[in-house]
């Protein structure tokens, strides 16, 4: 197992992450994640700790606390050996104030997610979306006050736009506050729009990104190419409304990609997605998400592929996308040396 810093922060956390989704199994979109009980979350979560990794991401959202819950018991007895990262911010009752970011929700929900989790700190504390009623200098202001009463070491954000994150960076630097040193966002072979904003943003604010859904929320696990597309009844159509769209075409475009380095290499394409993920610049862990300790393992097994040059080139011309305005010009010879070296692997 590889360690990168987690931006600026001096953390190292583990090139692949343990992301804790599937454990809990309440709701209609975490049940369909995974249904793991107790015993199974403890064997992955030891498996997961052998194999090197440091990093569990969780959220007070994922099937209403169970998520946590069960994360903070798996690691009990591990605590020092872990790195415990949850989200909050989404509506997780109905509380008139259960939701965003005012001081009293954000106070409230950190106590619940270190009671859950069975901890006195939260490692990485991370925003889960935007929220615009509240004011960012007080969001920051609160977020500084967390991290210096010990309760959260170090913060970040999730689905924010690039000119949110970039204004509350803005707002911590003039007033001294804590920044951001993490960004979870979605990034995957046939989701690549993280590049054409939040990676040169994250670049220089010197923020690590943990990767979302690296597998296409379910559409590169191997199981659908042309011959075999999604079905009415799978998974997948049962969370649809919360899955980035994806054009049919380019979807196959890219596992026909895979499948052609799968029979070169041996590994399969889950394995061959998440290890094209371990190569992008400022992508700090990617999390792997299990429904059992088998997928766990062959999950595991994508920090250990190396492929070749001409490999690489052939996953990135079959994932390109053009950008839209204001980015394309970016990609048309219009950029710097540095930022030309950090994205130009869209189209080569």
């Amino acid at each position: 197992m590889k360690y990168h810093f987690l931006g600026n922060s001096g953390l190292k956390v583990s090139e692949l992450g343990f992301g804790a989704g599937t454990l809990g199994g309440q709701g209609q979109i975490f049940s369909a994640w995974g249904q793991a009980s107790q015993t199974e979350a403890n064997q992955m979560i030891q498996a997961g700790l052998e194999a090197g990794i440091n990093y569990f991401d969780t959220a007070d959202v994922y099937s209403d606390g169970e998520s946590e819950r069960m994360l903070g018991k798996a690691l009990a007895a591990k605590r020092q050996q872990a790195i415990i990262s949850t989200k909050v911010g989404i509506r997780s009752s109905d509380h008139l104030n259960a939701a965003g970011f005012s001081r009293d929700y954000l106070l409230s929900a950190v106590e619940q997610s270190l009671t859950r989790l069975g901890t006195d700190y939260i490692d990485v504390l991370q925003l889960h979306l935007f929220d615009s009623f509240t004011s960012l200098h007080q969001l920051m202001k609160t977020l500084d006050e967390l991290v210096r009463s010990g309760k959260v070491r170090y913060i970040g954000v999730s689905n924010f736009a690039g000119w949110q994150l970039m204004k509350a960076q803005a707002i911590a630097e003039q007033y001294g506050y804590e920044k951001f040193v993490v960004n979870q966002v979605y990034y995957s072979l046939i989701g690549r729009d993280y590049e054409w904003e939040l990676m040169p943003l994250n670049d220089d604010q010197q923020m690590g990104a943990v990767v979302w859904s690296p597998l296409g929320w379910g559409r590169l696990t191997g199981k659908f190419d042309r011959e075999n597309p999604i079905p009415a009844e799978s998974r997948l159509h049962d969370t649809a409304q919360f899955a980035p769209p994806v054009n049919e075409e380019h979807l196959y475009r890219v596992i026909d990609a895979l499948k052609q380095i799968a029979q070169e290499t041996g590994y399969s394409i889950p394995q061959i997605a998440l290890n094209w993920l371990l190569q992008r610049p400022t992508v700090a862990s990617v999390l792997i998400g299990a429904r059992n300790q088998t997928q766990l393992q062959e999950n595991l097994k994508a920090k250990d592929i190396q492929l070749s040059a001409e490999q690489i080139t052939q996953l990135n011309q079959a994932s390109a996308v053009y950008p839209p305005y204001p980015y394309y010009p970016y990609w048309n010879g219009q950029f710097t040396e540095r930022f030309k070296a950090l994205v130009t692997s869209q189209f080569i």
